[in-house]
């Protein structure tokens, strides 16, 4: 079905996504939250604030710049079939110097026609998408996490571009 398409578009779902050891989102949000605002006023609200806004600006940005390298697709809400990029959970990882862990994600795929979304072409599961900073400068979670988008992204495009020639 893919076979010949020129576009893809391209949605997020964070919903109900764990991250690290905590099966729900809001539960680690909360208590980094309050551990930043307990050593620094306003530092823990800034980080959750960032933590959302990574989505946009670094994760999605990574995932649609690899997808489409591999696939030679454009991105457009325009197109025939939308890509649902399902989080289910981020491992955020961590970088302090002397000791690192890479973050990963393990996320779904969903292929579904854009015009009717409960059509599904396909699903594709894609588990611990590492991501790390080649140069190990990758101190906070953002460059981390999007490093595992960027790998789904490559991934999913690569193995697209393989079945659709």
């Amino acid at each position: 079905m893919l076979k010949g398409q020129t576009s893809i578009n391209v949605e997020y779902d964070y919903e109900d996504q764990a991250v690290g050891k905590y099966d729900r989102e809001s539960d680690y949000i909360a208590e980094r939250k309050a551990k930043y605002n307990a050593d620094e006023a306003g530092r823990g609200d800034h980080w959750a604030e960032e933590w959302v806004n990574d989505r946009g600006n670094l994760y999605q940005p990574k995932f649609e710049e690899l997808l489409t390298d591999r696939t030679g697709w454009k991105i457009s809400q325009d197109a025939q079939y939308t890509i649902i990029l399902k989080t289910l959970k981020t491992e955020p990882g961590f970088n302090v110097g002397i000791m690192r862990q890479p973050a990963f994600i393990d996320s779904e795929a969903i292929i579904v026609e854009t015009a009717n979304k409960e059509n599904i072409v396909c699903r594709i599961s894609m588990l611990k998408a590492p991501g790390q900073d080649a140069m190990g400068y990758d101190y906070s979670t953002g460059p981390r996490i999007a490093e595992a988008y960027a790998k789904t992204g490559k991934s999913l495009g690569a193995m697209i571009q393989k079945s659709t020639k």
